[in-house]
């Protein structure tokens, strides 16, 4: 059996900074070669003299590190005696060291997780879906040791997100409707939330690599391409539409108006401030003269990317119903309401909140707008995105030249 040291040292990236904590690891050195395992614990560089000093809870930490290293000692002696000759796997060995006893704190990734999602400075909607994540992870019972970080616990997480079910509405559930599962783009998120938190781990030093840059492009976002989008007899329906004031059912309408002439999604209409608007004056091409128009650029609230808006005339109709604001619904309350809207007006396209937004895309391309500005009216990464509504209307055309084509045929056999 090859010769192998085994110490403790700490934080040997480097990475700590003024004074803050750093990873105690486990340094194997084999032929020269080392390799390190994170022991989990972090300790300010004042606080480490070969051994855990100067803290209340140094004993503790210290009996700790002789577990891991005695568990390491034995994990790589164990190896090599049942592998001769091969090149020790550090992989192994660091799953063996954790998963005896004692060896690691109970849930000791997921309540690292837990703590640390709290202080990145994100924006409360982006933050809800960190909580999401920390709540899927609770219940999925896979991913909660540093040592359960394998690849192949990823693709088994991932086969778990694919069976959730959506939760459903009351309307649903009463007319006894099938459960739906979670989506690919769900579950995309889910994977690039937890990924996000992982390179902080191994930004901080708390381990080693990222999983994820394993199984890089693996978990893809799926793409919608059956974009659905509303008639022009459907708009002119629920314009047409006028519930009581102040009721929820005239908010619901009056939001997804408002949606449809902007394009703004749910989270940025609810987030909207004509402060951020001003009006200036603009030539029209259908009269040649100026008119007055609300114009802003600002960034999506989900993406963080830039977009161009103008408020039509419909917009600010909505607004000037609530003193320049926009009506606040509820995401759960405004997509029940849609469904009653729905129903009522008896349209076969099932309303929800972003249909507006695929509604305004798709009207735009079809009165003429160019591609590359409904792309930045959307506040779309790029215009790649925005193709899909272009290919939706392509499809229309294919689809009444063949309707044309069967009625001349029609009309020669009737010649």
């Amino acid at each position: 059996m090859e010769k192998f040291t085994i110490a403790v040292v700490f934080d040997h990236r480097r990475r700590a900074k003024d004074g803050k904590e750093g990873p105690l690891e486990v340094r194997v050195t084999i032929q020269r070669k080392h390799y390190y395992i994170n022991t989990g614990i972090r300790v300010r560089e004042k606080n480490w003299a070969g051994a855990v000093v100067n803290r209340a809870d140094s004993d503790a930490l210290n009996d700790r590190l002789g577990l891991i290293v005695q568990a390491t000692t034995k994990a790589v002696t164990d190896w090599q005696r049942q592998n001769p000759g091969k090149a020790v796997d550090m992989d192994v060995v660091k799953r063996q060291v954790f998963s005896e006893p004692g060896r690691e704190e109970n849930d000791a990734m997921l309540k690292w997780l837990t703590k640390e999602a709290p202080k990145l400075k994100i924006k409360d909607t982006t933050r809800r879906r960190y909580d999401v994540l920390i709540n899927r992870l609770e219940k999925y019972d896979g991913l909660r040791q540093w040592s359960d970080l394998t690849v192949e616990r990823l693709y088994d997480f991932d086969r778990w997100l694919h069976n959730i079910e959506k939760a459903q509405s009351n309307g649903d559930r009463q007319a006894g409707a099938e459960p739906k599962k979670i989506g690919d783009s769900a579950v995309y998120n889910y994977h690039r939330t937890l990924r996000a938190l992982l390179s902080r781990a191994v930004k901080l030093g708390v381990i080693e690599t990222n999983p994820y840059e394993r199984v890089r492009g693996e978990f893809r976002k799926g793409v919608t391409e059956n974009v659905e989008y509303l008639s022009e007899d459907e708009i002119a329906a629920i314009e047409s539409l006028h519930p009581m004031a102040g009721t929820q059912m005239a908010m619901a309408r009056d939001l997804f108006v408002f949606q449809m002439y902007t394009g703004l999604s749910y989270s940025d209409s609810q987030a909207f401030d004509i402060g951020n608007y001003k009006k200036v004056a603009i030539m029209s091409q259908r009269t040649g003269q100026k008119e007055w128009r609300w114009v802003h650029t600002g960034k999506r609230i989900k993406t963080g990317v830039a977009y161009v808006g103008d408020l039509l005339p419909q917009a600010v109709d909505v607004l000037e119903r609530y003193g320049m604001q926009v009506p606040k619904v509820g995401n759960v309350q405004y997509n029940e309401s849609l469904k009653v809207i729905q129903k009522a007006l008896g349209i076969r396209t099932r309303l929800h909140s972003h249909l507006a937004r695929h509604t305004f895309a798709t009207r735009m391309l079809a009165y003429g707008a160019k591609l590359e500005n409904v792309s930045k009216a959307l506040g779309h990464t790029n215009t790649r995105q925005t193709e899909r509504y272009a290919k939706v209307l392509a499809e229309s055309v294919h689809n009444d030249y063949t309707m044309f084509e069967e009625k001349l045929k029609n009309a020669a056999k009737g010649g």
